[in-house]
């Protein structure tokens, strides 16, 4: 249910007006049918969460040292998510099925946009999701995470006693059918926490005023080299 667009403010106000922060609220009772139809049956669902980052500097990162790129940060954080068992950075996996004209990003020079966060440097698409070389290239940033189906069916799956060692269905607690809307705001602040120690390490500072100032010498002197 991804796949739209417009500005963060417009698409927070249309995830918080959604019972499972879809941004799509008008399949929200389609969706909410079938989590309650697989619960019936037994069953959990996982999903993908998708965290969007605008506004963001060029140069967060480092290509230089491979444990402080921000692609590698962001994916060892968001993994260690429970529950999450893949990550993707822009167009992600499936860039692994398209040919390489068709996944990287043109770039082009626009004199009237040498103020914007890409200092001009413009791209018609944002397949590498504001990442290049592990560092931020000024375009939003765009994570995905996919979430397993919960493990605690109502419907177990064959086990192990682990004394007996004989065959055993798995015991059931209790269980949520899908928890991906609570993952997703977990996710959310999770990437928030790396991309600020980003920001702390690029500019320091002692206090969020300080920083916007560090932050405007920065993007001034990179817009005039």
């Amino acid at each position: 249910l991804g796949g739209r667009g417009g500005s963060l403010p417009e698409l927070r106000t249309i995830r918080d007006s959604s019972e499972i922060f879809s941004l799509h609220p008008q399949k929200d009772a389609e969706v909410m049918s079938l989590i309650d139809r697989v619960g019936k049956e037994g069953d959990t669902l996982g999903g993908v969460v998708e965290v969007r980052v605008d506004g963001l500097p060029i140069g967060l990162g480092t290509h230089a040292q491979w444990d402080r790129k921000l692609d590698g940060r962001l994916a060892q954080a968001v993994m260690a998510v429970q529950a999450i068992k893949g990550v993707e950075i822009g167009m992600g996996f499936e860039a692994a099925r398209r040919r390489g004209s068709e996944v990287h990003d043109p770039i082009h020079f626009d004199p009237a946009q040498r103020d914007g966060t890409q200092l001009g440097f413009t791209r018609p698409t944002n397949n590498a999701g504001g990442l290049e070389a592990g560092m931020t290239n000024g375009q939003p940033l765009v994570v995905r995470a996919a979430m397993k189906p919960i493990s605690t069916l109502r419907k177990p799956l064959e086990s192990v006693n682990l004394r007996t060692k004989q065959p055993e269905e798995a015991a059931y607690e209790r269980s949520d059918v899908c928890a991906v809307s609570a993952a997703s705001v977990i996710v959310e602040n999770v990437v928030a926490f790396e991309v600020a120690a980003a920001l702390v390490d690029k500019f320091g500072a002692d206090s969020v005023e300080e920083m916007r100032g560090r932050w405007a010498l920065y993007h001034d002197m990179a817009r005039d080299r």
